[in-house]
């Protein structure tokens, strides 16, 4: 049977790695019909590397200083912003090689330049992310301590805010939407209770986009045999 390969990038605990991982190895109706090829971690104590290798997912560590980009505790911002260019070149580079149908960021902490976006256009693999708020709102880091400030502002539209999973494209989190969940915030929330009802929708919401296009890739490489 046809399935997608599946590259998934992380850079901490990797519970939404591990969401998908048992979605690949399950036998239900609506899990992902594809196989992780490769779990790429940019920090040395990655929880992801373990949960990866318990799996049998083999994994690589790739680093900006450890691999030679830029020197510890480099602050020169023209050495830092070519060193990320040359970074993200090399990284498209080893993640092609596996020739993945899907590239997976689950909680991949870099943000991606140009220079890995394009290859990996051209190669035909889309690359998705999840994101702790609606479309439109609260791009890049801190969007969730963001919404709840404007929450007790009272500057929170209906107290809601949300997470997606989207497209990549150059303009952080301003791919397109794939999934939209809404979470509400109730009076008397503390930002820990968004915390955990945000993290609480994650598992799901990544397992399903990842679901969808895998079934879709599935079916066009099927097609095609």
């Amino acid at each position: 049977m046809s399935e997608a390969r599946i590259s998934v990038l992380c850079s901490g605990n990797g519970t939404n790695l591990q969401a998908l991982i048992d979605s690949c190895a399950s036998d239900a109706s609506d899990s992902i019909r594809g196989k992780i090829v490769k779990v790429t971690v940019n920090r040395k104590n990655a929880f992801a590397t373990t949960r990866a290798e318990k799996a049998g997912i083999p994994t690589d560590y790739f680093n900006l200083v450890k691999d030679g980009y830029h020197a510890l505790g480099e602050k020169d911002p023209a050495k830092l912003k070519e060193a990320r260019l040359r970074y993200d070149t090399a990284l498209a580079e080893r993640i092609l090689r596996d020739k993945p149908d899907l590239i997976v960021l689950a909680g991949w902490m870099h943000v991606l330049t140009t220079n890995f976006l394009r290859p990996v256009s051209e190669a035909g693999v889309p690359i998705i992310n999840l994101h702790p708020a609606l479309p439109g709102c609260y791009d890049g880091a801190g969007a969730i301590d963001r919404a709840y400030e404007d929450f007790k502002a009272g500057k929170l539209q209906d107290n809601t805010t949300g997470i997606m999973i989207h497209y990549v494209i150059a303009e952080v989190d301003r791919g397109e939407p794939i999934l939209v969940q809404k979470i509400k915030i109730d009076e008397g929330d503390s930002l820990e209770d968004l915390e955990q009802k945000i993290h609480s929708y994650e598992h799901e919401l990544i397992v399903k986009a990842t679901a969808l296009l895998a079934e879709k890739i599935a079916t066009a490489k099927a097609s095609e045999t």
